[in-house]
């Protein structure tokens, strides 16, 4: 049952990041839902669920995309597997420490990618870094920690609690 959830959730990724992620972008800039999957997957399910997953939405999501291959692997890999391994050590995560840890996880992923650009020069890359990059790590953090909320709010996390 896990693993159709599993399929499901990466096969309807691509459809919602190209169809309705356009309609629910704030000044052109839309979140990574692929990043954020992962990490969720990680962190409720655990090191190896996330990685595989995350593998998994990076290679579905880099198919589609004219982003690096490599690049796209991974980070989603990465970040299931680090939320998974957090989820694990941190005894208490809350939605603010998943928001600010995707944060900087986007925002390294935004300035890799940026660097990896050809032929742009220092003030070109210090644009695409000002006005799209650190806005999409933000709103790549506010998506995370409003779906972790949520979901910890409707589902018991027996797995990240102490007792």
């Amino acid at each position: 049952m896990k693993f159709l959830f599993y399929v499901i959730l990466v096969l309807l990724l691509v459809p919602l990041q190209t169809t309705l992620l356009p309609h629910l972008s704030v000044w052109n800039i839309k979140p990574d839902l692929g990043l954020v999957a992962a990490a969720l997957v990680g962190l409720f399910a655990g090191e190896l669920e996330g990685l595989l997953v995350g593998l998994a939405i990076g290679w579905v999501l880099s198919l589609f995309s004219a982003g690096e291959l490599w690049l796209s692997l991974l980070t989603n890999g990465g970040v299931g597997l680090l939320a998974g391994f957090l989820g694990r050590q941190v005894s208490q995560v809350t939605s603010i420490s998943l928001g600010v840890g995707l944060l900087l996880v986007s925002l390294a992923n935004g300035l890799l990618a940026a660097m990896n650009f050809k032929y742009l020069d220092m003030s070109q890359m210090w644009w695409m870094v000002e006005s799209i990059v650190l806005p999409q790590a933000c709103f790549d953090g506010a998506v995370g920690a409003g779906l972790y909320w949520l979901l910890s709010q409707r589902f018991d996390v027996t797995r990240l609690r102490t007792e």
